[in-house]
């Protein structure tokens, strides 16, 4: 089994632990307390978590990593992994650790909560929320006019030294996953080449925004919810950023999934699946519409906070999370020096 690239396995005393203390209760009665191993933002969740408790009264212990750390920490663990549930920024560490066989399936009234489009085709864990790929540039260095059509573009030499992303980070690796997906092997292999030549590498996706707006790059590949997130707050590093959506199914339009699934050896499955269902449903939903987010709700009906393009109006491409293959997208950013 491969392993997401990135930090290496850690144990779990070293993660952040937030809530109350873990329960020895199971599903046979008393008081519930489920682990929820934490790759979404931690302020999200904790949103989430309060929201949950008070509904139902059931606690959450968070441990709190990145998708790689904790995607390889549940698959170190196997079926002795402490995990209830585990949410995710994006798919490919969902992948990973439903390769090794570690999800329960879920529940069908959590799966008709959300479209198909939004969940892996297997059905063994679900989507939660999403984010759009964006082009975000420097309206002072970039036109309208000079934007590339494709994400597929940025690997010709006239993009050399005018773009930047964050290739160690699972962000970006989850973007080049859909590029697999949707154009095979060989024409991710000669876009990462390009790359290579081409981008400037930032740590996160908050550095390649603040970079862009301050003109030490022209542009960059991020997801969208970081300049929104900026521009609600004082706007000092996007104010002088716009962002591109290349929609038309281009690989660029990608909608990456954040994933949320109940582990097989938890011996809370009802409590772990009513957490899901909680999320996925109109309340969890809601939280992703009018909070400080700005990540794309995917369940129940509910629609976007209104400052968001619109889901359909992305033109997303089809891509069935299930099969976004992370282990070959590591040997594939390995090979071409990115990682």
């Amino acid at each position: 089994m491969g392993l997401l690239s990135g930090v290496a396995v850690v144990a779990a005393a070293v993660l952040t632990v937030s809530g109350c203390s873990t329960s020895s209760s199971d599903d046979s009665g008393g008081a519930q307390t489920i682990t929820v191993y934490n790759a979404q933002h931690e302020s999200l969740t904790q949103e989430w978590v309060n929201a949950f408790t008070a509904q139902t009264g059931i606690k959450v212990e968070m441990r709190n990593g990145s998708d790689t750390e904790l995607g390889n920490q549940i698959v170190a663990e196997g079926n002795k992994s402490p995990a209830d549930v585990f949410l995710t920024e994006n798919s490919p560490a969902m992948t990973l650790v439903e390769r090794a066989g570690l999800f329960a399936h879920v529940n069908q009234d959590v799966l008709e909560q959300v479209p198909s489009q939004y969940r892996p085709s297997s059905g063994n864990w679900t989507g939660i929320g999403a984010r759009s790929t964006v082009f975000a540039y420097n309206k002072k260095k970039l036109t309208e006019a000079q934007l590339p059509q494709s994400l597929l573009d940025l690997q010709a030499p006239a993009w050399k030294n005018r773009w930047a992303a964050s290739p160690s980070g699972a962000d970006f690796q989850a973007i080049v996953s859909a590029v697999l997906e949707l154009k095979g092997a060989d024409v991710t292999r000669q876009w990462l080449a390009g790359m290579k030549d081409n981008a400037r590498t930032y740590q996160g996706n908050g550095a390649v925004l603040k970079a862009i707006n301050a003109g030490q790059i022209p542009a960059g590949v991020i997801y969208h919810y970081y300049w929104f997130g900026d521009q609600a707050k004082t706007g000092e590093n996007s104010d002088n950023v716009s962002l591109h959506y290349f929609k038309n199914g281009d690989p660029g339009a990608f909608v990456s999934v954040s994933g949320g699934g109940v582990l097989k050896s938890s011996r809370k499955q009802a409590a772990a699946q009513q957490f899901l269902k909680f999320i996925t449903g109109q309340n969890g939903q809601k939280v992703l519409q009018t909070g400080t987010s700005f990540e794309y709700p995917v369940g129940s009906g509910v629609t976007a906070n209104p400052k968001l393009v619109p889901l359909p109006d992305l033109q997303a491409p089809a891509v069935d999370p299930a099969k976004l293959n992370s282990p070959q997208v590591t040997e594939l950013m390995t090979t071409a020096g990115l990682l």
